[in-house]
């Protein structure tokens, strides 16, 4: 990664490297001024006394500053453990002692607190470097004061930095990211330089992205998939515009028109939602209009999936609808925007379908932490909606007899940091590491997702139910649904519990009269419920007569990760959700 980074600096030296809001205003930094900001850094964890491969926590959101401090980490030859903002002080003081960490970066005084109520459990921690928090001269430190001690550290050996570059090995020690986990204590997966080098070299060699690229990034980088999509910019030099504020992404999105941004299915769903939501509010001509427009899209959209151009009275229609309605909804999108990146979770076929009608191809990958994130991906000229692709140069895949996915290549892990019994559960003697996916290859070598094999179940009438499929399902026939969670392990019908998103629900409220009403009176009015069932019964029209929904509860609050229902990610902890409404579901089978 440092050799990365400093080759890049050679190759750019003038040229944009990243981008980040200063207040009201974006402030640009080339790689060379980057460059400069990180060895003096680097500098100053050898001055606090950093070997090669000893452990540095970063907690932060995503913003300049992280990616600075996890660059200063590479170039000191350590390793970066890193830490959601949104992790509880328990967790925290798990993941830092387990890691051994002998630094933190801090990001203010939130996170130095959760390090402060446990000091006496982190006897490792010498310092904390924090980014806006309050120092204290001692245990505390700021940003500027790590950033002259390597200046006095240059000072003394010039060649500090480059000394310690030169002794970083391929297989040392990168990065160790705690897996957020659904259920449990968080695993630390160990991911060393060349997993992450070969990330990048492996999306660089299908081809889909160049130096005219513009990323925008605002998905958490402690989580593997931020930490690739930092990576691949030092391969081909992209630049990179930062905010982690997903409250922002729209307005951002205005702003900077990137090229290709990367999200979870959740961010995409929320806009499809927004979207069509308000359009069918409108009614008339407009929504009438927009239908018509989205139709044509889909029929244009089909011709580019093999290749074609419209023409004919179809090219008229499309030229017409893209003047009257595609382009602006582009526009809400920065109007460049060439694919987007979805991986996480599952994303939904219809709302993939839905952007790509409106010109904005969404690009489904898969991996894990384990696999350094990016292992599957359909590409521009080569995709599959409902499936993730094909996968990077350099990863073998293969379908074991009970349909899990197994992975071998560069990518992999070297285990889980001091456990190596789950890492021999996870990874065989023949270097197969077994995702706990199940999946299919389709003819033309496309994969394809059924579930996670643990969330799979079987009803007391002997039939397997996969819970993801129906859940990712219903967010496409219900545009106020939040999340669906399907339950009836050895039940004898399958029940569910169902959110809705509170932005969407807003419209619908005042189209009912409920303008007034707080989200949860609104959420279990009869009128809600009556919604609701009408889209359930659209589902259950669609699924086997054993997967269908008989009974549901409407939860009178969404789910959420600072109640620790999803992971940072947005993934949905199942069994923890599950368990806190356990006596609702089962008045359910009463």
């Amino acid at each position: 990664m440092a050799h990365l980074f400093v080759d890049r600096v050679a190759k750019s030296p003038d040229v944009e490297a990243f981008r980040f809001p200063r207040e009201e205003l974006w402030e640009s930094v080339t790689w060379t001024q980057t460059d400069a900001r990180v060895r003096r850094l680097a500098a100053g964890l050898m001055a606090l006394g950093i070997e090669s491969e000893q452990r540095v926590a970063l907690a932060s959101s995503t913003r300049y500053e992280w990616v600075i401090a996890d660059l200063a980490i590479m170039l000191a030859g350590a390793a970066t453990t890193t830490i959601y903002p949104t992790t509880s002080a328990v967790d925290v003081t798990y993941i830092v002692g387990d890691s051994q960490s002998r630094l933190v970066f801090a990001e203010d005084d939130t996170q130095i607190v959760k390090l402060r109520a446990n000091r006496a459990q982190l006897p490792d921690v010498v310092k904390v470097i924090t980014f806006d928090g309050t120092a204290d001269g001692d245990w505390v430190i700021t940003l500027a004061d790590l950033e002259q001690m390597g200046v006095d550290h240059l000072a003394r050996v010039p060649t500090a930095v480059d000394d310690r570059i030169d002794a970083i090995k391929p297989q040392h020690l990168a990065t160790l990211i705690y897996t957020s986990g659904t259920t449990g204590l968080p695993k630390g997966v160990r991911l060393s330089h060349d997993c992450w080098t070969y990330e990048a070299a492996a999306v660089d060699a299908i081809g889909i992205l160049s130096q005219d690229d513009l990323q925008y990034l605002w998905l958490p980088l402690a989580h593997v998939l931020g930490k690739v999509l930092l990576t691949i910019p030092l391969q081909i030099g992209i630049p990179t515009a930062l905010d982690g504020r997903v409250d922002k992404i729209v307005d951002n999105l205005a702003v900077i028109a990137p090229t290709f941004m990367g999200a979870a299915p959740r961010i995409f769903e929320k806009a499809y939602s927004r979207i069509t939501t308000t359009m069918s509010g409108e009614g008339g001509v407009k929504a009438t209009l927009f239908g018509w427009a989205i139709g044509v899209g889909r029929q244009v959209a089909a011709l580019r999936a093999e290749g074609a151009k419209p023409s004919g009275l179809l090219a008229v229609q499309y030229a017409l609808a893209d003047k009257l309605v595609l382009h602006k909804v582009r526009a809400r999108f920065g109007g460049k925007i060439r694919f987007f990146i979805s991986g996480s979770a599952a994303l939904n076929r219809e709302v993939a379908e839905w952007f790509d009608a409106a010109g904005m191809l969404i690009l489904e990958g898969y991996g894990l932490t384990e696999s350094s994130a990016a292992s599957f991906v359909n590409r521009p000229h080569a995709y599959a909606f409902g499936s993730v692709g094909w996968p990077l140069p350099g990863t073998d895949v293969r379908i074991a007899e009970d349909g899990e996915i197994l992975l071998k290549g560069p990518g992999i892990m070297a285990g889980y940091h001091n456990l190596p019994e789950d890492s021999a559960v996870s990874i065989d003697v023949d270097g197969w590491l077994h995702t706990g996916d199940i999946g299919n290859l389709d003819e033309r070598g496309f994969l394809r997702i059924t579930d996670r094999k643990k969330d799979m179940f079987k009803t007391s009438g002997g039939k397997y139910v996969a819970p993801s499929v129906i859940e990712t399902m219903f967010k496409s026939v219900c545009p106020y649904a939040s999340q669906l969670i399907i339950h009836g392990d050895g039940r004898n019908f399958v029940s569910a519990l169902i959110t809705l998103d509170a932005d969407a629900i807003v419209g619908w409220a005042a189209e009912n009269d409920m303008t007034d009403k707080s989200y949860a009176e609104i959420v279990t009015s009869p009128a809600a419920r009556e919604m609701v069932q009408g889209y359930v019964d659209e589902l259950n029209a669609k699924l086997n007569r054993w997967e269908t929904i008989k009974k549901f509860i409407i939860l009178p609050r969404d789910l959420s990760i600072d109640d620790g229902d999803l992971t940072p990610s947005m993934k949905l902890k199942r069994k923890i959700v599950a368990e806190k409404f356990k006596g609702e579901l089962d008045a359910l089978y009463s």
